[in-house]
């Protein structure tokens, strides 16, 4: 299955596998009720709203178990940050402990960000962080990485004039794909940076370490 229309009206090609995982009713009851609380109400989205004020808005696409977003959001309390994933276990831990740091400024949804991106205003982002996400090596599935044209133009319609698009990964082949697509990109610019200070080397970021990978880390910034 596909994911969302692009402005063409023909569906997106989905940026990944569908990761529900196993969940027991205990877990699925604890993330309906943290859902209820840290989640985003349905259809189209006012920041504003949401969080009950003004402030620098900020989504994580692929946020695992949460490590970098909750960084993100205890280390930027006058940012929101909504953080998504489809992995079902990952939601429900960054859930349980976005309750007990009680953070206020931090919002999780299990869902495609496709969808989540459609719903927002255009130009309401003031960063997009996209963190390990899967390098799909095999040139036949380079379509279904999160970094091509079609994306790059609907995060180009998100996010605000000076917004940033934060990546991370150990992929080198994908690193250099990325920068090449946001440096052909008219509403972009940017290239390699340093890696943030607030990020946890947690998840796939220890594991590179541990394996001796380079972690090459982009910022490309809406022109």
């Amino acid at each position: 299955m596909e994911g969302t229309a692009d402005g063409t009206g023909h569906p997106r090609v989905r940026t990944f596998k569908a990761r529900r995982g196993r969940t027991s009713p205990t877990q699925r009851a604890r993330l309906h009720d943290a859902l209820a609380l840290f989640g985003l109400p349905p259809g189209p989205l006012t920041p504003s709203e949401v969080f009950g004020r003004s402030a620098p808005l900020v989504i994580e696409v692929g946020s695992g178990l949460g490590h970098a977003a909750l960084g993100y959001a205890g280390s930027h309390p006058h940012h929101d940050l909504i953080a998504i994933d489809v992995h079902t276990p990952g939601i429900a831990l960054l859930a349980s402990r976005l309750e007990a740091a009680a953070l206020t400024n931090l919002r999780v949804v299990e869902g495609d960000a496709f969808e989540l991106l459609d719903r927002l205003p255009p130009a309401s982002l003031h960063a997009v962080h996209l963190f390990f996400p899967d390098p799909w090596p095999k040139r036949a599935h380079h379509k279904r990485r999160f970094v091509r044209p079609d994306v790059i133009d609907l995060l180009a319609s998100r996010l605000e004039r000076g917004g940033r698009l934060l990546m991370a990964t150990d992929d080198e082949a994908y690193a250099a794909a990325a920068a090449m697509e946001l440096d052909a990109h008219a509403g972009f610019t940017g290239g390699p940076s340093l890696r943030p200070g607030w990020r946890p080397i947690a998840g796939y970021e220890a594991r590179a370490i541990r394996l001796g990978h380079e972690v090459h880390d982009l910022c490309h910034r809406r022109r």
